[in-house]
């Protein structure tokens, strides 16, 4: 509570820089593996080394997207546990999440030794760098593993209320890539074996301080149990995971095409296969780190941002809105400033082996990197965009950019050629910005038109009741589902639930009334997973939990919706019911309750039962309305009267 009131009450700017900072240098810290390689390949061995190492990068990045999947789904499933103060099942996640991901990397190793030199020729590597290619992926294959793992792990302790720890471990593990790669290219003569060495040298020694933390853990404690696979918590742990594991496949696409592309249009000009593929290389690791910042600040802000826009402050995310906009806008421009005026400054970085290797890599950086204060806009804009639950705005978004940057890159080189496939990126740049704009608006004009929150009403904590059965009502639309817990309580003598509990979680949380009631009715199917995932919800959800069980444990009551049932499965005197109706006598009911045409009552029906099932799934991974998961099932067509007496009936049975 003290701290979500800090996030709504602490100057956003103060705020900004406590959550951004961290983020950035984690994320820069963990590019800094392949950026190191990239530099000292480039000065020791050349630029054929670069494209070697070019060649493996997808495979890494299939790797490290496949341990965010599940370190990401683990952080986010154990983030919304401590939240909710039910942290048995914690080790489970954490446990099931670890032993996917060594797989993950087992399968992806398997892959990478059995493709050999077959796989690497499809994915872009020549007959002049493929043998360095197969040096050093067959290296980096080795370390997949426990990489994966190492990645996994330090999602889970950032969530575990250790992020300095997290930071630290990679951080060793990049100094010690950082003094082993010019030891082992220079002073060892290794070649680019050492340059592998080197990084999975440091990518163990990150997995050994990661597994160390194992036996400190702040909120859960590992067993042979753990690491049992259960198929509940691992869904649970991927959908939540997905997001960041289709983020990563995106990157792979793009280089793969870009790949291939740079070596057949690269064959037909001057510069030949390897100098394209080595310049875009180096091009996209100067790209990442950019990128990187913005993403950091907008990651960053994520949290500070989900709780307002929650709370109803949009002013404050408004104004958070524009400063993150604002110093992704300073960072980008001077790094573009400095990538037109001085190329080849950054190119040498990375070597300089030759003139023609060197004029070509300066044109392209100039002509890629032109526009990168839009590409990173557009991506804070969209994780701004997820930030408060506007999913279905906040994936295509993400995604744009990447889908014109592959369309262009496949257009462009038959009229410009192998230059072309770097001019795709200021295309993509341009048009991207524009929508962007566009749905910025739009969005901007949203917030400001909100209403601020009501005041909360009747979130006085009940008195306490009569000790006795709780009874929890699930109903599907139209089943008037809520007036016969109405007359069930009325008949039983107690207190009836339904508005108050989500007054409770206003209160609790200092989110909006608005917010909370709104959880499982505004968006569409395809995008309900990601909202369901996204930081403001998850903290209404966690509020909105912790009020039923405040409500419960006054005693003998009645709860209506809100996942009651499976947030009391602990709870020994709870009766759970489900009320259903044949589909005809729900369109009545809707017509007649809320003035809908026939058409319009059956698309509530289903719209609205689609996104109870969606939010069901979403916190319990079971299935809503399964006859099983209930002690009654009514069908309410008999009168709702009729309904709530077998209701009592039952309950005057079994007390």
């Amino acid at each position: 509570m003290q701290e979500s009131n800090y996030l709504g009450t602490e100057k956003v700017g103060k705020l900004l820089r406590q959550f951004a900072i961290p983020c950035i240098f984690s994320l820069i810290i963990s590019s800094l593996y392949n950026i190191v390689d990239q530099i000292f390949v480039g000065n020791g061995i050349g630029y054929l080394g670069n494209a070697a190492t070019g060649v493996i990068f997808p495979i890494t990045v299939v790797g490290w997207g496949a341990a965010l999947f599940f370190g990401d789904g683990a952080a986010a499933a154990l983030s919304v546990s401590l939240g909710r103060k039910e942290t048995k099942q914690i080790h489970k996640s954490v446990g099931n999440s670890i032993l996917c991901s060594f797989l993950a990397g087992l399968v992806i190793a398997a892959v990478g030794y059995l493709g050999g030199n077959h796989l690497l020729r499809l994915i872009g590597a020549t007959e002049a760098n493929l043998g360095m290619a197969r040096d050093y992926g067959f290296i980096i294959y080795a370390m997949m593993p426990f990489a994966l793992v190492q990645t996994t792990l330090s999602s889970i302790i950032r969530a575990d209320g250790s992020p300095r720890y997290a930071m630290g471990a990679m951080l060793v593990g990049a100094v010690i890539n950082i003094i082993g790669d010019p030891l082992a290219i220079f002073v060892l003569d290794m070649g680019i074996k050492g340059a592998a060495y080197a990084t999975i040298l440091g990518q163990f020694v990150s997995f050994l301080i990661c597994i160390f933390y194992l036996v400190k853990s702040k909120t859960f404690r590992l067993s042979a149990d753990s690491f049992r696979i259960d198929s509940a918590v691992l869904k649970r742990v991927t959908a939540l995971g997905t997001s960041s594991l289709l983020t990563q496949l995106s990157i792979v696409v793009i280089t793969v095409i870009n790949n291939i592309l740079l070596v057949r249009f690269g064959a037909e000009s001057s510069y030949g296969s390897d100098i394209p593929l080595a310049a875009f290389v180096v091009i996209m690791k100067l790209f990442q780190i950019v990128l990187n910042v913005g993403i950091g600040i907008a990651a960053g802000a994520q949290p500070i941002v989900g709780y307002n826009y929650g709370a109803g402050r949009y002013d404050r995310v408004r104004e958070l809105l524009k400063l993150m906009i604002k110093w992704t806008a300073v960072i980008c421009l001077a790094c573009t400033v400095l990538f037109e005026a001085v190329p080849q400054v950054f190119i040498r970085m990375f070597g300089s082996d030759g003139e023609l290797y060197t004029q070509f890599a300066m044109q392209c950086l100039r002509i890629y990197l032109s526009l990168i204060l839009f590409t990173t806009v557009q991506k804070v804009c969209a994780i701004f965009l997820q930030s408060i639950g506007h999913a279905k705005a906040a994936a295509p978004l993400s995604i744009m950019r990447d889908a014109l940057l592959i369309v262009f890159s496949l257009i462009l080189p038959f009229q410009l050629g192998v230059t072309g496939i770097f001019w795709a990126a200021p295309a993509a740049d341009v048009i991207a910005a524009v929508i962007t704009v566009c749905v910025m608006i739009r969005h901007w004009k949203g917030l400001e038109s909100l209403p601020e929150p009501s005041e909360a009403v009747g979130t006085t904590l009940p008195k306490p009741a009569k000790e006795g059965i709780i009874l929890t009502i699930s109903r599907e639309h139209g089943s008037a589902g809520k007036r016969i817990g109405q007359l069930a309580a009325e008949k039983l003598g107690v207190t009836c639930y339904y508005k108050e509990m989500i007054a409770l979680a206003a209160k609790e949380s200092g989110l909006s009334k608005e917010f909370i009631t709104n959880l499982n009715s505004n968006e569409n199917a395809v995008m309900r997973d990601l909202y369901l995932s996204t930081e403001p919800v998850r903290q209404a959800v966690t509020a909105q939990d912790k009020a039923i069980k405040q409500l419960a444990d006054m005693g003998a009551c009645v709860i209506v919706g809100r996942a009651a049932d499976y947030v009391l499965r602990e709870y020994k005197n709870v009766v759970r019911v489900f009320i259903y109706a044949p589909a005809e006598h729900r369109i009545k009911n809707v017509m007649k309750m809320y003035g809908d045409t026939r058409e319009q009552a059956k698309k509530s029906i289903l719209r609205s039962d689609a996104a109870r099932s969606a939010y069901y799934k979403s916190i319990s991974g079971r299935e809503w309305g399964n006859p099983h998961e209930y002690e009654l099932c009514i069908d309410s067509s008999v009168g709702m009267d009729a309904a709530a007496g077998i209701i009592y009936d039952y309950i005057n049975h079994i007390q």
